[in-house]
């Protein structure tokens, strides 16, 4: 998956010919297509860039030019984002994964932009083909960290690299997805608290009121996983490469960084007797 990150150089001799748009103008309006309510990117910049954000862009380029310019500008986005936009571990975490689909279960055999890529998975909403986006957020509804991964990954391997861990601290909600004796000891020793739900067949663990009603609280995850999704537009089937599909994810995580209103739990500890009051 590293290897198809970004193109390869071909050798050929190209002209260095300075673009009209910066890097920085580039993020701009990727940010500002994915707040902006359109589903079509190509629509955005030629019906709403080109024309009533000509005094912000007054030297726009053609469109396939701008198609080259993004993926000239994800590094330097990813840097952005991962250096000046994620939140900071509170230590009160929250870990899940959602399923980004590459195209239709019914069209897995003629796609081919993914093609070795993309794997089938499952998730609570059935098999999809594509990919996972694994995200870490804490009670402020921040994402602290997050990794992509073939859509076959196991939501827990994620866990085991110490550049996705090396930010948080404290306590770690996840699902019963996420159950693991040896990945909770593991956590444990590097001072995160892994705390998940029980199965059905497993036998009752004793577990603090407080950590109860957090974990009651872990939907907070998933209510930033459908904001993703159906706000900042990290999904859709019509990619023409991988690099593109890594500039739309990034720049759908930058945008969330700068909404104004983010899901979170709010609550207050009453010193008298202890009691935990959610919000």
């Amino acid at each position: 998956m590293a290897g198809h990150q970004l193109p390869e150089a071909d050798g050929k001799k190209h002209r260095n010919k300075p673009s009209k748009l910066n890097d920085a103008e580039v993020i701009t309006i990727l940010i500002a297509f994915h707040l902006g309510g359109y589903r079509n990117l190509k629509h955005f910049y030629i019906n709403y860039v080109q024309k009533h954000l000509i005094d912000y862009f007054p030297e726009t380029v053609s469109y396939n030019r701008f198609v080259e310019l993004q993926q000239k500008a994800l590094l330097p986005m990813t840097i952005f984002l991962k250096t000046m936009r994620l939140g900071k571990s509170t230590g009160i975490s929250f870990v899940d994964s959602t399923a980004v689909s590459a195209c239709k279960n019914k069209r897995i055999f003629n796609h081919k932009v993914f093609k070795d890529i993309a794997q089938r998975g499952k998730s609570t909403m059935g098999y999809f083909f594509g990919f996972k986006l694994h995200i870490v957020i804490n009670d402020k509804g921040e994402v602290i960290e997050f990794v992509i991964t073939p859509g076959n990954v196991d939501d827990r391997q994620p866990l085991q690299d110490f550049n996705f861990l090396k930010k948080i601290a404290g306590k770690l909600f996840a699902d019963k997805g996420y159950i693991s004796q040896k990945l909770f000891e593991n956590l444990f020793i590097d001072g995160i608290h892994l705390i998940t739900g029980i199965r059905n067949n497993m036998k009752n663990q004793f577990m603090s009121i407080y950590d109860k009603i957090m974990l009651r609280k872990r939907s907070i995850i998933e209510t930033v996983n459908d904001e993703l999704k159906n706000i900042c537009q990290i999904e859709h089937s019509r990619h023409r490469s991988f690099a593109n599909f890594i500039s739309n994810m990034i720049s759908g995580l930058l945008a969330y960084s700068f909404l104004p209103k983010k899901p979170s739990n709010k609550y207050e500890t009453v010193n008298n007797n202890g009691q935990l009051t959610l919000f």
